[in-house]
């Protein structure tokens, strides 16, 4: 046991039992399973940092990246001249940030905002210790958003806050007074420029010539400001960028400026938004050629997080960044908290967004949120600050963070236990923890005790049956050592569903055994060992455990096998090849009622592809006809768009990735029999990017996509 823990802590702090030895057979892709991941490796950064970090001996990247990784928690805020119209143009009040190019104002009219711009009640100050308060450790403000409007005194253009009436540097002011509260400050700039006469390509509905447009010279523009924010406003944490994703940027120059950023300012964070390899609104780096020193997910939290690597979710308190006077789908002050601890669990920095209003004040519902949140972090803030992920993948009452103290031998680790489903009888379950518990105390409430309960598979702490806070109650767990977590094993299935059999394999480990029933019954040194994947032809309940030196040390892993009657194939085969594709033009944000539609145009198209040539925007296009089949099986079907999409097999909605959003792969299942059945795909694009892709995979094959011969009308 020993040399085996010896061999594994060179990986990292966490001790995650067990490795896999050798991939298991047949393992199907796209698993399904409620069990946790195995081998995560924690801290969420790479294996030398780690080393570095702990052994003293952290190189000066590493150095540069500390102060954002026990961070966390940051601020950011979308303000500029779009929070004057507050969402409103004519009738429609759907519009923000983006308010130029949603409602087509032209340059020339857009800037006379720029005439109207007195935030006068503008106060850095009080921005400032309202982010303090709430335990934010970081500012990110928009120098300059995609209108070309910029919030600081710069030098290479009129277009910017010194031309309005309030005629002061608002980034110096806010600089100052964010430094002043201990935290660090950052700018968003965007690459994309509306406004700028040289920035391409024009908008679709602009009726400005590009004729004479030099996008060398918009580079040296951008790159100008930039070096003006990195040379006028103090030491910067981040520089935040966004709107590279039109095809006249490039990664050279992205490249090129992530190094003049790192010139002037050796010690700034740059985001990777600065290149061209941001996978959609997921925001990860695609590929190793693109700069960048963190990823930026929009809108959404990483299901399982992302060992090695550093992440940022940005997100909006309400459904927009700038300020809109007519929305009121505010998330809660327990969602965001509970956001803020999901995300911290699993190594990740949340970057909470406020859209301030034309008079230079923040929404009522954002400062109530916020001092919410600052009322939360003052009592459980030392389980967000400096805490790494989860050594644990899943726990049903919560999340967990961990604090690696590093401390001479023998070392103490500290677990956070950020417990949203307080426990009925008032004991808290640890399944897999292998570590002697020095002691466990409330957050909340330093008074009650919390009894240990050590088990064969865990730990129980009795924390009693009063829960301190509902929203989210923190016990702090001390541990003795390197952490050792046995992990319960993973059940792999491309669905839980089936029609004659399943195949179910569950992961091999070393120096593990894995015990599995069928019956919903605990697994016990009595149960049937697991060697190699086994069939399953009616429905049960699939329960898996590793063990140990004949002793349980995990949780159960539990999934439920299905077997379902699929649906039948059509009694008359299609008569012409391929699928037929209506178009329909307009400005859609989530699928229309097709009814009260007729299409402008139909086409016969050989695949589930769009159409070639330049990206086209307000438009949605629906394809129908007929797919086949060659087995009587469940099939998984994946639909990634952007923006939204459905899938309808035989009538039935399989895919619903429906709604106004970034470049997203959802997945469904459905049984049918050998042969031809409905398919309809309904697809839109707003603006932005434009992409759609189906894929096809059933119980023997992995994902593809369909096969022109399957599809027919």
């Amino acid at each position: 046991m020993k040399h085996l823990l010896r061999l594994i802590a060179l990986a990292g702090p966490a001790l995650v039992i067990g490795c896999r030895s050798e991939a298991p057979p047949s393992k199907p892709a796209n698993p399904a399973s409620t069990g946790p991941q195995i081998c995560a490796l924690t801290p969420p950064m790479d294996t030398l940092d780690v080393a570095q970090h702990f052994e003293g001996k952290e190189s000066a990247e590493g150095r540069r990246m500390d102060w954002w990784r026990d961070a966390r928690f940051g601020m950011f805020l979308h303000w500029g001249l779009y929070s004057i119209p507050a969402g409103k143009w004519n009738d429609d009040t759907g519009h923000a940030e983006w308010i130029m190019n949603t409602a087509h104002i032209p340059v020339e009219q857009y800037e006379q905002f720029q005439t109207q711009f007195n935030p006068v009640q503008f106060d850095a100050e009080a921005w400032a210790k309202m982010a303090e308060d709430a335990g934010m450790k970081y500012v990110v403000i928009t120098s300059k958003h995609h209108d070309g409007f910029a919030l600081f005194d710069s030098k290479t253009s009129d277009y910017d806050v010194m031309a309005t009436p309030f005629q002061r540097d608002i980034l110096r002011e806010l600089g100052d007074a964010v430094r002043g509260h201990g935290l660090k400050m950052c700018f968003y700039h965007s690459i994309m420029d509306w406004h700028h006469p040289d920035y391409l390509p024009r908008r679709e509905w602009e009726t400005r010539s590009a004729e004479g447009a030099d996008l060398g010279r918009f580079r040296e523009y951008l790159f100008s400001q930039v070096s003006e924010l990195l040379t006028n406003y103090g030491p910067i944490g981040v520089m935040w960028f966004d709107g590279e994703w039109e095809s006249t940027w490039s990664n050279v120059y992205g490249k090129e400026l992530y190094a003049l950023c790192r010139k002037l300012q050796p010690n700034v964070i740059v985001n990777n938004r600065v290149g061209t390899g941001r996978a959609g609104m997921a925001g990860m780096t695609k590929g190793s050629d693109s700069p960048g020193d963190f990823g930026t997910p929009e809108q959404e939290i990483p299901a399982s997080g992302l060992p090695g690597v550093d992440w940022e979710t940005c997100m909006t308190m309400n459904d927009h960044w700038g300020f809109n006077a007519a929305d009121t789908q505010w998330k809660s002050s327990e969602d965001l908290i509970r956001k803020l601890c999901d995300i911290a669990s699993k190594g990740g920095n949340f970057l909470l967004n406020i859209g301030p209003k034309a008079d230079g004040t923040f929404p009522d519902e954002a400062i109530a949120r916020l001092a919410d949140i600052g009322k939360w972090m003052k009592v459980n803030g030392e389980a967000i600050h400096g805490t790494q992920a989860s050594p644990f993948d899943n726990l049903p009452w919560g999340r967990c963070t961990v604090r690696y103290h590093r401390d001479p031998p023998p070392s103490v680790e500290t677990l956070y236990l950020h417990v949203f489903d307080w426990p009925i009888d008032g004991k808290l379950s640890l399944d897999g923890l292998g570590n002697h518990v020095i002691g466990a105390r409330l957050l909340a409430d330093a008074s009650r005790k919390v009894k240990v309960i050590a088990g064969d598979s865990g730990v129980t702490l009795d924390v009693g049956q009063r829960c301190p806070d509902p929203i989210a109650s923190v016990v702090a767990v001390d541990v003795q050592g390197d952490l050792l977590i046995f992990s319960a094993p993973k059940i792999l299935v491309r669905s839980t569903r089936f029609v004659d059999k399943i195949v179910p394999s569950i992961d091999l480990f070393s120096d593990l055994d894995v015990r599995y029933t069928l019956d919903g019954s605990e697994p016990t040194l009595k149960s049937e060992l697991y060697r190699d994947p086994f069939v399953v032809t009616s429905s049960c309940t699939l329960k898996a455990r590793s063990f140990f030196a004949d002793r349980p040390v995990s949780g159960v892993t539990s999934l439920d096998l299905m077997k379902v009657t699929p649906s039948q194939a059509s009694t008359f085969a299609p008569t012409a090849a391929g699928l037929v594709r209506d178009r329909f033009p307009g400005d859609f944000k989530k699928m229309p009622d097709f009814a009260k539609l007729t299409p402008q145009a139909s086409d016969v198209i050989d695949t589930i592809r769009l159409p070639d040539g330049p990206r086209e925007e307000h438009v949605l296009y629906v394809y129908r006809g007929s797919l086949r089949v060659q087995t009587n099986d469940v099939f998984t079907f994946a639909l990634n768009s952007d923006d939204g999409s459905r899938l309808w097999i035989d009538g039935t909605p399989v895919v619903d990735n429906d709604g106004l959003h970034g470049s997203t792969e959802l997945s469904g299942d459905i049984a049918l029999t050998a042969g031809w059945h409905q398919i309809r795909v309904e697809w839109f694009n707003l603006t932005g990017g434009a992409e759609l892709a189906l894929t096809i995979a059933d119980t023997w094959r992995d994902a593809a996509p369909i096969a022109a011969a399957d599809l027919a009308h």
